[in-house]
């Protein structure tokens, strides 16, 4: 019998629902969440809000009583062969966005690569530019997430492993997002990849997918094995954030978008789930 105490903290990608951060924060209230993942506000990304809107948005997010889970930035959503410093420049606009929202986590990436450049080729550049970014982090007391995003190194349990290892830094933690294991061909997620990652593991995305075509849908209904994730989560007494990312209507480069009916759909099929378990959210 699952512990009626476990307890998740809900969140959910606000830009998903709408470009207003009003409409996101009242959608996500009315789903019973109480903190917010923030990509972007008035469709401009986080890395790109300059001083005025940062400060609306902190003083909204503070007035509606709305916590921030993650920045979800995009950083390391670029070519490994750029000048390193770009991406370093980039974070610290980024940390001056986290430190605003009162927030702790970061999501990011882990590089993508030229047509042609195997990932082999990548690793040291790649792992040279995470520990810079992870140096950063550790002097401005914040907590990098990377996310397993499809065609960057970290796309693959064993290259997820591989990067957190290397790196050996306790601000670089790891986002799960099962979705994303199925599009890149890991056939069974949780099976081919829990164990190995679980001891960094920090925050779940809450997403899935199917194999046979790659189309996202909602948790539990495709072949990302998210209750078996969740059940494991539960036993392993992980008690941190659940974010909503549906990715329901369509996805691009650096986020996707919903809108709330499907967003509220996603919602309920991981309510589903987590009552399926005995897991509550707040």
């Amino acid at each position: 019998m699952a512990d009626p105490t476990v307890t998740w903290t809900l969140s959910g990608f606000g830009d998903e629902i709408d470009e207003d951060p009003r409409i996101q924060v009242a959608v996500l209230k009315a789903l019973g969440a109480r903190h917010i993942e923030v990509r972007s506000a008035w469709g401009v990304n986080v890395v790109d809000l300059d001083d005025d809107q940062l400060a609306e948005l902190a003083a909204l997010l503070k007035s509606s009583e709305m916590g921030v889970s993650a920045v979800a930035s995009p950083i390391g959503k670029v070519d490994v062969s750029l000048d390193p410093d770009l991406e370093v420049q980039r974070l610290k606009r980024i940390i001056r966005v986290t430190h605003a929202l009162d927030a702790q986590n970061i999501r990011i990436f882990s590089f993508f690569r030229g047509e042609g450049v195997s990932v082999e080729s990548t690793r040291d550049d790649v792992m040279t530019r995470m520990r810079l970014l992870a140096d950063e982090a550790e002097r401005e007391n914040v907590t990098l997430l990377h996310e397993n995003e499809k065609d960057i190194y970290g796309d693959t349990p064993e290259r997820v492993l591989d990067l957190v290892e290397t790196v050996g830094s306790p601000a670089l933690r790891l986002a799960w997002d099962s979705a994303n294991f199925v599009q890149v061909g890991v056939a069974h997620p949780h099976d081919d990849g829990y164990a190995m990652l679980r001891p960094y593991l920090d925050y779940l995305q809450v997403k899935d997918a199917v194999a046979a075509t790659g189309a996202v849908v909602p948790a539990g209904q495709g072949d990302g094995q998210v209750l078996k994730t969740i059940t494991a989560l539960r036993d392993d007494g992980y008690t941190g954030f659940a974010s909503l990312e549906p990715h329901l209507d369509e996805a691009f480069t650096l986020g996707g978008f919903s809108g709330p009916i499907a967003f509220g759909e996603a919602a309920r099929a991981f309510a589903s789930l987590t009552s399926r378990i005995g897991v509550a959210t707040k």
